[in-house]
């Protein structure tokens, strides 16, 4: 018996040793990133820029922030009730703070699914991940079907790409995205040969195993969500236009919804290997913003205070929620 705590203790010090290894190289990658990026930027521009900034419009972002973690609710809602048949609105309530909380200090975000999962004790880690990936899918739909079209227009106009070869681009990504949603809707590609035969495959069946709970979907909710997502995520692409016209008191706004565009399709792709995504979010910004006429410090700022104002204050909030909570 000795022996069995012993060795469940020494493999949870090597968890935790782990893990607060990956925590402390993600903080010090964030930090060097955004040390260059300000030593890039000059920090007398940054200062400058704050104190010019239209502070009605940052108060318009904030009000936008608290939408923002509305229809994130609304999102995961819809999916608790769907995929993990709870109803109890408190309970998802805190659930996605949990998850805020937990999230942003884990490598690849892989806290939230954890951290979701606290407050749904009677449902395993499997079901939580599921329904927590399915909550992620629909945004992310958005992102790589709108970014990637936004990115071929972004390089068509700078970098004087053809226009042939960006409508062929077009066609290929528009026919790949609609095949794919055509593809979840359907029983008849989950109950097909081809399925089957993917399925067989060793590597690729733990994966098809997972998706087949698109099937089991209701339509109505996926078309919901569908609709959230893209309200969410349109919210975001305007708290960030919105913060840009505060700090530059310029209001191109279709130009800084696009950049907003281009810099989440951006930090999409690229791995997240810094603390909260910091550096990899404010160096797609300064240059994006940059290309579009602005300032680096303009598109520094409007990136850090939209990390703060979606991303840091709910996962503080979260906190403090967590520790209520065990003081009960």
């Amino acid at each position: 018996m000795t022996n069995k705590n012993t060795n469940i203790g020494s493999f949870n010090f090597r968890f935790l040793s782990k893990n607060t290894i990956i925590i402390g190289a993600k903080i010090i990658i964030s930090a060097g990133l955004l040390y260059y990026l300000i030593s890039s930027v000059e920090y007398n521009q940054i200062i400058l820029a704050l104190k010019e900034a239209n502070i009605a419009i940052i108060g318009i972002v904030i009000l936008l922030g608290v939408l923002n973690i509305f229809l994130q609710y609304s999102k995961w809602r819809l999916t608790c009730v769907e995929v993990l048949a709870v109803n109890d609105k408190l309970k998802i309530f805190r659930s996605l703070f949990f998850g805020f909380s937990a999230g942003i200090i884990t490598p690849l975000r892989i806290g939230e699914y954890f951290g979701r999962g606290i407050e749904f004790r009677d449902k395993s880690i499997i079901q939580v991940t599921v329904a927590t990936l399915i909550d992620k899918f629909f945004p992310l739909l958005m992102v790589a079907s709108l970014g990637s079209a936004s990115s071929l227009i972004f390089i068509y106009f700078y970098y004087n790409v053809s226009i042939y070869i960006v409508l062929a681009l077009f066609i290929l990504i528009f026919t790949f995205f609609y095949l794919l949603i055509i593809l979840l809707l359907s029983n008849k590609f989950w109950n097909s040969i081809l399925f089957s035969k993917l399925n067989s495959s060793v590597k690729l069946k733990p994966f098809l195993e997972k998706l087949r709970i698109f099937e089991s979907l209701d339509r109505t909710y996926f078309f919901k969500m569908l609709v959230i997502s893209f309200l969410f995520y349109s919210c975001f692409l305007i708290q960030y236009a919105l913060l840009v016209s505060a700090f530059s008191n310029h209001f191109d706004f279709v130009h800084y919804l696009w950049a907003a565009n281009l810099i989440m399709f951006t930090k999409t792709i690229i791995p997240p290997i810094s603390f909260g995504e910091l550096g990899i979010r404010e160096g797609a910004s300064v240059f994006f913003i940059t290309q579009m006429g602005e300032t680096a410090s303009i598109g520094f700022n409007a990136s850090i205070l939209l990390f703060i104002i979606n991303l840091l204050i709910p996962a503080l909030i979260g906190v403090g929620m967590f520790l209520r909570k065990n003081d009960k």
